[in-house]
This record gives C-alpha cells, structure tokens and sequence, in this order.
C-alpha cells in the first residue's frame, strides 16, 4: 500500500479516526495516516491533480482501515446506525484498501467546501442522491462525486464521501496496523 501524502504533499489529512472526534468517541488509530493500494491511490492523486487546476484539493477522512477497527465499529454502532458500517464477517472494501472517505477543501483558504452533511452523520442527508441541502452543498457533492467516478470510483450508496476502486475484489481484506506498513513521515 502507498501513503497518500507520499504521492502528493498538497493532499490534505483530516483522519478523525485517530482523534476522539468520530462516532467511537475516542482514537482508533495510532497515527493520523492514509493508505491506499497502488492503482487505487494512483487513481485518487489524478483526482486530486485535476481539481488543482480548479483551486481546490482532496482532503482525506480515511483509507486502509484495519480489519480489528471495522469490528469495532461494528460493536460500538447502535442497531439502527449498522447500515454505515461494514459487517465484519463480510468485511470493509477500507480494509482491502481500496476505499477512500474524503471531500473537498479551497487551496487558497485551507477551508473545506460546504457539504449537505458532516463526514460520518448517519442519516439520509449523507445520501449521495439526497435532494436536501443549499445549491452550493449540493454542487460541491456532485463535483466530488463525478471527478472520483471519472477515475473509477464508486460512490457508496448511503455516504456521500465514500467511494469504493472498481477493482477493490481484486485484493484481500488485511489488519495490518499502519506502523507495519511504513515508517511514519
């Protein structure tokens, strides 16, 4: 797996997960680091590249994610909050690495673009299709959305921010924790 920022600096982190800012309420991850497979973070740096040329920049929310932290989340969700989050019998396309959590933010002012929900609100507002939110909410989303599918990406059905390589059933699902991957930068 690669390291987003390796590939390009002005990709921005914003990993939650490794805060206590998230729905667990507490850091889940050592290390505030976002990983993806080869063709996966290929595919996500032309993403990032091409909306360069129009001010604005990827911020990344999360990417690999161990297969022990999709257990987790699936613990610690309330039953009606389960349809975010993998089955761990199944297992996460995040835990193959090939699934990116991310949205928008203005090169010039660092700011992230409006969205019609936050990152992780479980509700139908995180829709991608959601017909709610202010016209300049819902042009940053479809933005998002039609620069990460011209690069072969799947936006998930239930969150806006989520989007799935088309090739992710070509990898393994790994709990691999970030350390083992590489040295921090």
């Amino acid at each position: 797996m690669l390291e987003l920022v390796e590939l390009d600096n002005t990709i921005k982190l914003d990993i939650r997960y490794a805060r206590d800012d998230n729905f667990v309420g507490r850091p889940v991850y050592d290390e505030a680091r976002a990983f993806l497979q080869e063709d996966p973070a290929e595919a996500l740096v032309r993403v990032h590249r091409n909306l360069i040329q129009k001010g604005l920049g990827l911020v990344i929310y999360d990417g690999y994610r161990p297969w022990s932290v999709t257990k987790l989340f699936w613990e610690v969700v309330r039953e009606d909050q389960k349809p975010y989050v993998a089955d761990p019998e199944i297992g996460s396309r995040h835990n193959r690495g090939c699934a990116v959590d991310l949205s928008l933010f203005d090169l010039e002012s660092g700011v992230q673009l409006p969205m019609p929900s936050e990152f992780d609100e479980f509700n139908e507002k995180s829709a991608p299709d959601f017909e709610g939110g202010t016209e300049a909410e819902t042009f940053n989303r479809d933005l998002l959305r039609t620069s990460m599918e011209a690069e072969g990406f799947i936006v998930n059905p239930k969150e806006w921010w989520h989007f799935d390589h088309q090739d992710w059933n070509n990898y393994e699902i790994q709990d691999i924790p970030f350390s083992e991957i590489g040295p921090p930068l």
